[in-house]
């Protein structure tokens, strides 16, 4: 695990493995860079990748003087590629990773990196009378606020609430059932500082890519599954017409994280991806 220190002081560990072309991977909200080993796995025969836990992330406590939000993440991935003097860098972006690259478009352009592989995301969160692709597809403000308080009072139990009520009935399932996995799950949330985590998720639900989705310039793959607890495969046909260069797989059957329920078929797509001339 190697690490950087950012302007304002704090330390972002990123786990590099590979040899080849570098490839810069973006983790999901509450997440860390372990959710990428299946990719990682299958890659690091041929891309050099970069694995960072985003601020506030990882299970290590928070650090630097600014707080953490999308903003400040964006500014991190940019001296992310500055300390590792990467050129170009092709970018995976899962969830709260595309957000955070959106963001560093809307601040600094495409033009520093080569490609980018979007998966299962929406630009904007929320949902309004003339917004019908955020989380579930009916995520309005009070929806959203009643969330974040939730998040203030119980930490774990909101996290698993917006995993349990989503679009994916097997996964609701498994939820009311509070099965082994969604148990480990809590355990898991209950180890973690919610207050930093709780002001990023703020951040994330006050943010609208949709103006920044045209300024992404450079080649994308979009990458999302039928059975996405959040989204839907309109969501990823509304960002494919709003790149200008990019194209959408679909993957069948796949939830929210469609790169870790085909890691074969991911791994064999973004390579052909990146293999491509620009």
């Amino acid at each position: 695990m190697e690490s950087f220190t950012t302007d304002d002081g704090a330390r972002i560990r990123v786990a590099v493995a590979g040899d080849g072309p570098p490839v810069v991977l973006m983790h999901e909200w509450a997440a860390d860079h372990r959710l990428w080993e299946p990719v990682i796995h299958r890659l690091q025969s041929r891309f050099r990748l970069y694995a960072w836990d985003a601020r506030a992330h990882g299970g290590h406590g928070p650090s630097g003087t600014a707080v953490a939000t999308v903003g400040r993440m964006a500014e991190d991935f940019a001296q992310l590629m500055a300390h590792f003097r990467l050129d170009r860098p092709l970018i995976v972006a899962h969830s709260m990773g595309a957000l955070t690259f959106w963001e560093y478009v809307g601040r600094y352009g495409a033009d520093g990196v080569g490609k980018v592989c979007i998966l299962d995301q929406s630009p904007c969160l929320v949902t309004g009378d003339d917004w019908h692709l955020g989380i579930y597809g009916d995520f309005p403000p009070a929806r959203r606020d009643a969330l974040t308080a939730h998040l203030k009072r119980d930490f774990p139990e909101a996290v698993l609430s917006l995993i349990g009520h989503g679009k994916n009935r097997r996964i609701r399932e498994l939820y009311e059932a509070n099965s082994k996995g969604i148990q480990k799950i809590r355990a898991h949330l209950g180890t973690l500082d919610p207050g930093p985590l709780i002001a990023v998720w703020e951040s994330l639900v006050a943010a609208d890519y949709r103006p920044v989705l045209p300024r992404v310039t450079v080649p994308g793959l979009l990458v999302y599954g039928t059975d996405s607890n959040y989204y839907g495969v309109e969501t990823g046909e509304y960002v494919r017409d709003a790149m200008p260069d990019a194209r959408l797989l679909v993957y069948e059957g796949a939830d929210h994280a469609p790169h870790l329920a085909m890691p074969e078929h991911f791994a064999a797509d973004f390579t052909a991806f990146a293999n491509e001339a620009a």
